[in-house]
């Protein structure tokens, strides 16, 4: 899987200490719709790009007793569709530990990838794109703050 990181303890993104991958695509729809420079995951676009496989990311998920969910984040995975449901399909075959998707898209532009998703037990989705000086919102679901108040995360698996 293409990466532009891993971090294997993660405490920001959600309520239970997870393995963060970090993604390394967007389109930078965000900055479209607003017309600024603002993407807060513009510095990730400088880190190169690393290939990690599947098997060894589950590995050492499994093999942390402290991680408790897998957060897919960074710019967007969903700009990388197929690896990300490859990579669910291999790890729901050791574990249904939470996988947690950030998405800057809206739930409605990706009917299509939810649908699928669906099919896969214990998925979170946080819908929503960014939005410069909006204010922040716990998210109950997540446990954490979002960026912008029209950020929200569902359950779909």
């Amino acid at each position: 899987m293409q990466l532009r990181g891993l971090v294997d303890e993660d405490f920001v993104n959600y309520k239970k200490a997870s393995m963060f991958l970090i993604f390394p695509y967007c389109s930078f729809k965000c900055e479209k719709d607003c017309g600024i420079k603002c993407c807060q995951n513009s510095e990730v676009t400088k880190l190169p790009i690393i290939n990690v496989s599947d098997d060894e990311i589950i590995e050492r998920y499994l093999d942390n007793p402290i991680t408790k969910a897998i957060v897919l984040g960074g710019m967007e995975p969903l700009d990388s569709f197929g690896e990300v449901i490859n990579f669910i399909r291999k790890l729901r075959s050791k574990t249904d530990d939470m996988v947690v998707i950030y998405t800057g898209y809206k739930e409605e532009e990706i009917t299509l990838y939810t649908d699928i998703l669906k099919h896969y037990p214990n998925i979170i989705v946080k819908f929503g794109r960014f939005i410069p000086n909006d204010a922040h919102k716990f998210d109950e679901i997540l446990g954490v703050m979002l960026a912008s108040a029209n950020q929200y995360a569902k359950k779909i698996g």
